[in-house]
Parts: structure tokens; C-alpha cells; sequence
């Protein structure tokens, strides 16, 4: 009888899932994807005009749904101010979300075969998140180049990039395993690079004491952060507090990987990556530089 139920249970889940997929073709074909700008447009929004930015994706998706991601449980004040953030037209603040709803043809196949079938399952549950009369901004604009078919361009959008802390005071709000730009010379041309280490897990719940730790620097400084959703309303709100704040995640890794000319995402020496297997196993480092660029822990 268990069996018989099994059996029975598993059809039906099917069914649904088949009655989803089919439900957000549909709604693909009747109801225009939201405008996004193009990676280079938001590149040139960030560095010409000293905007800030607040980037969604999957993860962040799922905490509106109520649901927790790897390395951040759901938590309902998260959400709370996810949709709050995503719908703001603050000024000097850029809301990004993927640049994925209306062609995923610059993609790798891999990247492509991800979007398509997280687009199938989930893209009215997205749209109702979203103003559709609302301009967005690509979230992806820190994903240079692992899943973008054309790589050719790759190179110079980080040299693009990098003019965003040149000769600048930054302050790396980050996960205590990230390590952002350590190993690389991804921040070599920035005049200052300080650090405040928050938890890889949960930083959420932290929230209160790390914006308190950042409001202790000058409003001059720039601040990039690599933590997650958390990044997403951290920037938000300094953004509101006057500071140009960045959610930058991926960006050192993006990077890690354009140096090694990979195809695949691959798992880099001392630095967390929660995407893929054997990402997470990090062990500490001895490296002095970094070391004394940190000047606070939230942990």
C-alpha cells in the first residue's frame, strides 16, 4: 500500500510541476519581460555617475519565498526588506536583478540550460516581486565572465571595473573566508583597502552590528561588500546614509577565474565558493597583508 502511494504521490508531483513549467511558458509569451540595462550600461552607471547597487538573484528570489539558501536561512525581516528594496527608486541607488528574462543566448550552454529551467519554474513568482514598469539594472554585472559564451570582452570590463576604486579609500565588508582580492591584484590600484570580517553563515542575524561597524568610517570611503542578501540591503541602506555602497559579490572570483583562463567553475585556494562542490572547505591563511588589513570582526 505504501508503495501504491509512493506511486501515486510522485505522479501527481510531476503533474504540478509539468502545470508550473507550462503556466510560466505562457506567461513568457504573453507578458513582457522586465527591462533590465545590459551589463556595460550598468558598468558605466556604476564608475561615470558613483551610483550604488543593490544585486538580485536566485538566492534572494528564495528568501522572498520564504525560503533559506546555503549559507543564509530564511529569516522574515530578510525577506521583509528584499521586497521593500526591490520595487525602491531611490536616487544614486541601482536595483539589479539578472539580465536573463527576455534572451539567455549570451550564455554558455550550462549557464543557459540553468536559466531556462529556473526561468520555467519560477518566472511568475518573479514578476510578481517585481514593478514591470520599473527600469532594472543587471545583477550580473559582477558575473564577468565563467558563464558568458563571448569571453573576448572579459578583460576589459574588469579594466572598466577596476576604475571604480582607483585611487580610492575602500572598506571590504566580506565573509570571514572570502578574501576578496587576496592572491590577485584585483584592488591594486585602490589607495587604502581595510576590512570588516563578518560570518559566512547567517550574517543576517549580525545585521545591526555590522552597519554599525561601517558607519564608524568616513562617507568618502567606498564600501564593497561580498555578503550575500545581506550585501543586497546593506547597500541599500548606507546608499541612504550617503556612502556609495556596492554589493559586489562573486566579483573576486569572477576574477580568480578569468586568470586561470577556466572553463568551469573550479575551486580557488583559500577562498569561499558556495556554488560548487568542495567550494566550502577552506582552511585559514597566513598572508600578513591581509591580515593587517583588518580592522574589525562581526562575528
Amino acid at each position: 500500500m505504501k508503495k501504491i502511494l509512493l506511486t501515486i504521490y510522485y505522479k501527481l508531483l510531476d503533474g504540478y510541476e509539468l502545470t508550473r513549467v507550462i503556466k510560466n511558458k505562457i506567461i513568457s509569451k504573453l507578458i513582457k519581460a522586465p527591462s533590465v540595462r545590459t551589463t556595460d550600461e550598468t558598468l558605466a552607471k556604476i564608475i561615470k555617475e558613483s551610483y550604488s547597487i543593490s544585486r538580485f538573484g536566485d538566492g534572494e528570489f528564495a528568501l522572498m519565498n520564504g525560503k533559506g539558501i546555503l549559507f543564509q536561512p530564511y529569516h522574515p525581516e530578510l525577506g521583509r526588506r528584499l521586497k521593500e528594496i526591490i520595487k525602491s527608486n531611490q536616487e544614486k541607488h541601482l536595483v539589479c536583478i539578472p539580465n536573463v528574462f527576455f534572451t539567455v543566448e549570451w550564455c554558455t550552454e550550462k549557464a543557459k540550460k540553468y536559466w531556462t529551467k529556473y526561468l520555467n519554474n519560477n518566472r511568475s513568482d518573479i514578476y510578481k516581486k517585481l514593478d514591470m514598469k520599473k527600469e532594472y539594472y543587471d545583477a550580473l554585472v559582477t558575473r564577468l565572465y565563467i558563464d558568458h559564451k563571448d569571453k573576448s570582452i572579459t578583460e576589459k570590463r574588469f579594466k572598466i571595473l577596476k576604475q571604480l576604486w582607483e585611487n580610492r579609500h575602500i572598506v571590504i565588508v566580506e565573509g570571514d573566508k572570502s578574501r576578496l582580492g587576496i592572491g590577485n591584484d584585483l584592488f591594486v590600484n585602490a589607495l587604502s583597502i581595510e576590512r570588516i570580517l563578518c560570518p559566512s553563515i547567517n550574517a543576517f542575524a549580525r545585521y545591526d552590528e555590522i552597519l554599525k561597524e561601517i558607519k564608524k568610517h568616513n562617507k568618502n570611503k567606498l564600501i564593497l561588500i561580498a555578503l550575500g542578501p545581506t550585501a543586497t540591503v546593506l547597500s541599500y541602506d548606507l546608499l541612504m546614509m550617503e556612502y556609495q555602497a556596492l554589493d559586489i559579490g562573486h566579483i573576486d572570483i569572477e576574477y580568480e577565474w578569468f586568470l586561470k583562463k577556466a572553463m568551469e567553475k573550479v575551486p580557488v585556494k583559500n577562498k569561499y565558493i558556495g556554488e560548487i562542490p568542495n567550494g566550502t572547505n577552506i582552511q585559514g591563511i597566513l598572508d600578513q597583508r591581509y591580515k593587517n588589513e583588518i580592522i574589525a570582526k562581526v562575528m
